[in-house]
């Protein structure tokens, strides 16, 4: 069965989101297995094959228990943009349309769930020699210098990770236009209706971050490093956090204490960056918010499930 009705016969589709490390995927695990519903990922990490415990994979016993799309799509050589998983997207909820079993959308990427709610826009077009040149200069600066850039150039993109970075002051430098207004006046009709439940425990964040770090790194995450060390240095895959970090301790350039610590930080910061995005660009009428560590949380989860149900 679809989650059909909504508004204008839009299908409604039911979204599991927020911060990395934030417990939305415990919580999409039990709805999906309690609903048979599959979930379908989110993730800009996930998408890259052998990139598994650094980017907190669900395990095999966890997939073999609920399906997953969106996992494993690409080799880590590739690059994967948002259109490109909206696309799959579109595939997976409109095959469930007609099928039954609308999978449970999860994840912690906003720019994918933008793309495949609010959709994407077509871009002024521009000359290739002018952005390839552009990109490669820009792709030489820091990440939070890239950001001062999109302060001033488009500031709702300012808060995002360093590709979506990269492409904002990019597309303002070369059309002198911002996405973020693109978006607004070039985007095409959504074809669903999502109903958000953000995750977030609030203060505790940071220290389940520190306790997924060392779980990542006490169940071989450096002995995969290691296994990957052959790939390419500019291979996309390596951007995911704290790869980098990690081929620094395989090749001896960092030891592992000081790896942990620059990737405990990098991860605080990615997902101060994540809940600035989940607080500002949701629609609160459609939004329900949950800490998984408070004592009702289950009952909120099961209202806003049995919410977004078709009457």
């Amino acid at each position: 069965m679809s989650l059909s009705g909504g508004l204008g016969g839009v299908d409604v589709v039911a979204v599991v989101c927020g911060p990395t490390g934030a417990g939305k995927s415990a919580i999409a695990l039990r709805l999906a297995a309690r609903h048979r519903r599959p979930i379908l990922v989110a993730d800009s990490r996930q998408i890259y094959r052998r990139f598994d415990l650094g980017t907190a994979k669900p395990t095999a016993e966890e997939r073999r228990h609920v399906p997953h799309l969106g996992l494993d799509v690409v080799d880590p050589t590739d690059r994967y943009s948002a259109a490109q998983w909206a696309d799959l997207a579109e595939r997976c909820l409109s095959g469930a349309v007609v099928a039954g079993g609308m999978p449970l959308v999860v994840g912690g990427t906003g720019m994918y769930l933008r793309s495949l709610f609010e959709g994407l826009f077509a871009e002024p077009a521009v000359d290739e020699r002018r952005r390839k040149k552009l990109l490669d200069w820009l792709d030489t600066r820091a990440t939070e210098e890239l950001r001062q850039w999109a302060v001033e150039l488009d500031p709702a993109r300012a808060v995002l990770g360093r590709t979506q970075l990269l492409r904002a002051v990019s597309v303002a430098l070369l059309t002198g236009q911002r996405i973020s207004r693109l978006h607004k006046t070039r985007a095409r009709e959504p074809g669903w209706r999502p109903h958000y439940l953000v995750v977030d425990p609030g203060p505790a964040l940071n220290d389940r971050i520190g306790r997924r770090l060392d779980s990542m790194i006490d169940a071989g995450w450096l002995e995969e490093v290691r296994a990957l060390d052959g790939l390419p240095d500019d291979a996309p895959a390596w951007t995911a956090s704290g790869y980098r970090t990690m081929r620094g301790v395989v090749r001896g350039t960092i030891n592992l204490e000081t790896a942990r610590e620059s990737i405990l930080i990098e991860t605080w910061q990615y997902a101060k960056r994540q809940r600035t995005w989940f607080r500002h660009q949701l629609p609160e009428a459609r939004t329900t918010r949950v800490n998984p560590l408070q004592p009702d949380a289950d009952d909120i989860v099961d209202a806003w499930w049995e919410s977004v149900q078709p009457r």
